[in-house]
């Protein structure tokens, strides 16, 4: 991982959740090696609200759970951090791991929009029963993104669904 500088290529955002599909980077790794791009992989907390914006640092912010102390921060940063290094092993695309703060569709927006990234790449929701009643409150971040960014949003299915629904 090297320090961010957007001065060279445009960079690809893309969420990144702790039980997300690896498809979802996978795919991100493999345009961003055909693009020549680095990534900025993005975990947006929605238990924190943002306080203060700076795009060249993590976002200043405050817990909705005042008990979350800094290590929870930095063990979040150091499972995500795996995560991401473990998916995109053996290729060469560059990557940072930014934290964010607030709603996951806007606070990804933003970050996409401050640092000019030519893509916003999501996956689709995850299976089970908790993640379907939190898009009901709270909406898809893929919808959301696709109806209100102006650059393009890449959502990357499962690939287990796939097979499902070819065997059917």
């Amino acid at each position: 991982m090297a320090a961010e500088d957007f001065s060279g290529p445009i960079p690809l955002v893309v969420g990144v959740l702790p039980d997300q599909h690896v498809e979802v980077l996978q795919t991100a790794r493999t345009l961003a090696e055909q693009l020549g791009v680095p990534l900025v992989c993005a975990y947006v907390d929605e238990a924190s609200y943002l306080v203060e914006w700076d795009p060249a640092r993590d976002a200043h912010r405050m817990s909705l759970h005042p008990e979350k102390d800094q290590a929870d921060v930095e063990a979040v940063r150091g499972d995500l951090g795996k995560l991401i290094g473990d998916a995109l092993d053996g290729g060469t695309a560059d990557w940072t791991l930014r934290l964010l703060a607030g709603d996951p569709a806007r606070a990804l927006g933003r970050l996409a929009e401050d640092i000019k990234a030519s893509m916003i790449i999501v996956g689709t929701p995850e299976p089970g029963l908790g993640h379907r009643i939190s898009e009901a409150l709270n909406g898809s971040v893929a919808a959301w993104l696709s109806h209100h960014q102006r650059r393009p949003v890449l959502i990357v299915p499962q690939k287990k669904r796939q097979e499902a629904a070819h065997r059917n």
